[in-house]
């Protein structure tokens, strides 16, 4: 694939959101130059649901609206609807079912989640028959036009159900290839997961394999992060846009390649000393053919 995107990514970042999510997370949107957001809309260690401040919500929605901005929910980090454990799998699926109805309140294009893991050894086909089970139901419930369900495969440590593009097959599978289904791909998780971006080529050849294998019009989001650790680490450490391991070059056939018109892409990089404001310009300038050697 060698054509450009039709439609150039937004570029943006993970918002703080101190002081509230309109109040603060607009704020900070401005501040950084975001064109693109992805916020947490509870603890993102926890388990307990937050129902939001209605006037909040409401000022987030129209300030997103207002200055053209898409915007994405995170889920919490302990959802895992492959665990053995049925109270996790509970407590998953209705954190997905929760966050799902909390993204289509804020007008939000799509709510990420972790692939997940098996957690024991030898239960791969379980957990994706769990999948099919506990998660096609929440699916088949969503209304017309709810925020899809981005699946972000995880950096390969554990028993993990997604980690490289190609697990994204037998995963979509187990999920019927839902329409409300997409992907959300992480740098630092491909390449920790043995995806080889810094080679030249590399990054265009691992974004050929993920619409390859998904179809499509399957991603909906990018997080764009480099890596403190190597190629295969299955570790999961994100550093500034050209501080790692990956290098900054590779963005640049991220953001110019054409599974990626009209995809959003947000960092998740350190935030210290305007580091978000800096990555997002980096990446803008890499989008609009500036030039980083290897």
């Amino acid at each position: 694939m060698t054509s450009a995107p039709a439609v150039l990514p937004a570029i943006g970042a993970h918002i703080q959101i101190k002081g509230g999510l309109a109040k603060g997370g607009l704020a900070y949107t401005d501040a950084v130059g975001a064109r693109a957001v992805q916020v947490f809309v509870g603890n993102p260690r926890g388990w307990r649901p937050s129902a939001g401040d209605p006037a909040q919500d409401a000022a987030f929605t129209a300030g997103c609206t207002e200055r053209g901005v898409p915007s994405f929910i995170h889920t919490p980090f302990l959802v895992n609807v492959g665990s053995p454990n049925e109270a996790t799998v509970e407590q998953s699926v209705a954190t997905i079912r929760h966050n799902l109805a909390r993204g289509a309140q804020l007008g939000c294009a799509g709510v990420v989640v972790h692939a997940g893991s098996a957690v024991g050894a030898d239960r791969y086909d379980a957990a994706l028959a769990q999948l099919h089970e506990r998660l096609l139901p929440v699916l088949d419930g969503l209304p017309e036009g709810a925020p899809r369900l981005l699946i972000e495969p995880t950096a390969g440590g554990g028993r993990s159900l997604a980690a490289t593009v190609e697990d994204l097959g037998p995963y979509l599978a187990a999920l019927d290839h839902h329409p409300a289904v997409g992907v959300c791909f992480d740098t630092c998780h491909a390449w920790a997961a043995g995806h080889d971006l810094a080679t030249p080529g590399g990054m265009a050849a691992t974004l050929d394999a993920l619409e390859a294998t998904v179809g499509p019009g399957r991603l909906g989001l990018v997080h764009a992060n480099d890596s403190l650790d190597g190629c295969g680490s299955t570790r999961d450490r994100h550093t500034t846009i050209g501080a790692g391991s990956i290098g900054a070059a590779p963005f640049a056939e991220l953001l110019t390649h054409p599974a990626m018109s009209g995809v959003p892409v947000v960092v998740e990089t350190p935030s210290a000393d305007d580091g978000h404001a800096k990555d997002i310009a980096l990446l803008c300038a890499l989008r609009d053919g500036g030039l980083v050697p290897r």
